[in-house]
């Protein structure tokens, strides 16, 4: 099996010493990515460790594909405990930065302790320095990418960094990356504020090498052959249709279709777009760097998620409204989701749905904790009730696009995902849209027996594409014998290798204190119950929830993609 390689560099960010350690077991089990650093987060952390202390740890990995040319492999994982979901949490980044941390020659860096001072950490293959940075202190994304190609001559391809929403401990602060690019979800750019780390940055020419097969040349060609509208409209291409199947959340979950969504749709994104886009070596290049001529905006994108957020779920129908708030957040340093939903939120609270300039002001008071924004920075889960607002997310973490009410399997799936109401933990949603050949699709009503043994197959193998890591945009390209080729294995040891990931994660999070009681929707699904019976049979799991077998031993439910 094709895995990462190299030692894990552990860095103390109080005492400012670092040391390298063989991990070579958990890379030859779990790959790379999402894998091995759930591994070494659930051997390595306190199962009680307070997201914002000096315990919990951070880990940057990638995976055996950042060590190839070929497209969809230009992302980078990175995991600790949420401050949002208060359980462990993987989230992942494109741009330019994966193929850079691999240059150092380590497949995992973990952050672990507290700075006294405000700090920066350069990690290259000849050593780590550490900068003491005040003068940094509330800069945004893009200031600290110009202080980095200032001071160091490094240019944004090589910068993980925080904005001052990580900085004040905003619950879900992102960690931003090639400026706009986010490790969004789950607010491990407020962990990184805790360290009193501003940035990290990687460089080097010491990645390991590892001969592919020509399977690799084939996915790139396939990748730069395709007509996929993405390449033209991003994930936005998806908006009319949402909005069509009822199944696009608006004015703060209240409403499940909107009216003005010819207003932020596919079409009004690509008439911003005024070039090509893309990630590390990938020639799919479904990125959206948009301008307003008229406003002198520009951005990169917004994508769907966004356009829920701080379109119909503001009751919002100006793109360049929300692309106005996409910017802010890149800037700031924000998961776009949550921002869009906690906003959505109070602007229900206060009866000001389509306040663009509202939405604006109340971003910038969310990064700095100033006002209303203090609350809001908690997050719709802890502030819903001051707001007097239903609590419209799943383990703490606020919903994205792709409503559960009209895709009943996606609503299992946000349940069941241990990170919380996140879409990409299983993308169930794609089967339920009529985006794929019939005998993968499914009706979008109702939580039949095979919905549930697909939710497992496709948790695993998500869990499987993290470790490689591999973008989920492989997924109309990227069959069982490429993944057996790229990886050296049978596809269904593979997909064990994700079962294992989820278990592990499942096990950790039940040691906080989660169960069944947390697989909850804030609506009703009928038949729900009975599928989460059949969910934690297939995977093995007591019906409380809890992992009942040895953690990480894994089941993986047989599926056709």
């Amino acid at each position: 099996m094709f895995h990462a390689q190299g030692p894990l560099l552990q860095v103390d960010v109080g005492t400012r010493e670092t040391s390298e350690e063989d991990v070579d077991d958990v890379l030859e089990s779990f790959v790379g990515g999402r894998g091995v650093a759930t591994k070494l987060a659930h051997e390595r952390i306190p199962f009680d460790a307070d997201p914002f202390g000096p315990e919990n740890r951070l880990y940057f990995t990638t995976g055996p594909l950042q060590l190839s040319t070929t497209s969809f492999t230009g992302r980078t994982n990175a995991t600790a405990v949420s401050p949002l979901t208060n359980g462990l949490l993987s989230s992942n980044a494109g741009g330019f930065v994966s193929r850079n941390l691999a240059g150092t020659g380590y497949p995992a860096v973990e952050l672990v302790g507290a700075s006294d001072e405000l700090l920066a950490i350069h990690v290259r293959d000849d050593g780590v320095t550490f900068e003491d940075v005040p003068d940094l202190a509330g800069a945004t994304s893009s200031e600290i990418t110009a202080w980095a190609e200032e001071e160091h001559d490094l240019s944004e391809e090589h910068v993980c960094c925080i904005g001052p929403a990580g900085e004040n401990r905003v619950r879900f602060a992102a960690i931003m990356t090639t400026e706009s690019r986010a490790f969004g979800r789950g607010g491990l750019g407020a962990v990184m504020g805790a360290k009193n780390v501003k940035a990290i940055t990687f460089d080097g020419d010491s990645a390991p090498e590892m001969e592919f097969p020509s399977t690799a040349m084939d996915l790139h060609r396939d990748a730069a052959t395709s007509d996929s509208i993405m390449k033209r409209q991003g994930t936005t291409s998806v908006t009319d249709l949402g909005n069509e199947m009822d199944a696009l959340p608006t004015r703060y979950f209240s409403e499940r279709s909107f009216e003005g969504a010819q207003g932020i749709n596919g079409d009004r994104v690509e008439e911003k777009k005024y070039k090509k886009g893309t990630c590390s070596q990938c020639a799919f290049a479904c990125k959206l760097p948009t301008r307003d001529e008229e406003s002198e905006l520009e951005t990169e994108g917004p994508e769907y998620e966004t356009v829920m957020g701080f379109g119909s779920n503001c009751a919002v129908d100006d793109i360049v409204s929300v692309m106005k708030s996409n910017e802010l957040c890149d800037e700031l340093g924000m998961d776009t989701i949550s921002a869009g939903d906690t906003v959505a939120a109070y602007l229900a609270s206060e009866g000001e749905f389509g306040n663009s300039e509202l939405i604006h002001e109340t971003v910038e008071k969310i990064a700095h904790r100033e006002g209303i924004g203090d609350t809001l920075a908690e997050g719709v889960a802890r502030c819903h009730e001051e707001l007097g607002v239903e609590n419209w997310s799943v383990k703490g973490m606020e919903f994205s696009a792709h409503d559960g009410r009209a895709l009943h399997g996606q609503g299992l799936a946000f349940a069941t995902a241990n990170r919380g109401g996140d879409h990409m933990y299983a993308t169930f949603y794609a089967y339920e849209y009529p985006l794929v050949s019939k005998d993968m699709a499914f009706p979008p009503e109702g939580l039949s027996e095979e919905k549930v043994e697909r939710l497992v197959w496709a948790e695993n193998k998500r869990a499987l594409e993290d470790c490689g890591i591999f973008c989920r945009f492989s997924r109309g390209e990227m069959n069982e014998e490429r993944f057996e080729a790229l990886l050296d294995a049978d596809f269904e040891d593979l997909l064990e290798v994700g079962a294992r990931v989820v278990e592990l994660e499942r096990h950790f999070n039940n040691q906080r204190g989660f169960d069944r009681d947390d697989d909850r929707l804030p609506y009703e699904l009928e038949g729900f119950d009975e599928a989460l019976d059949q969910y934690y049979e297939k995977r093995g799991w007591a019906q409380d929830g809890t992992v009942s077998a040895t953690p990480g031993s894994g089941s993986a439910a047989p599926a056709d993609d």
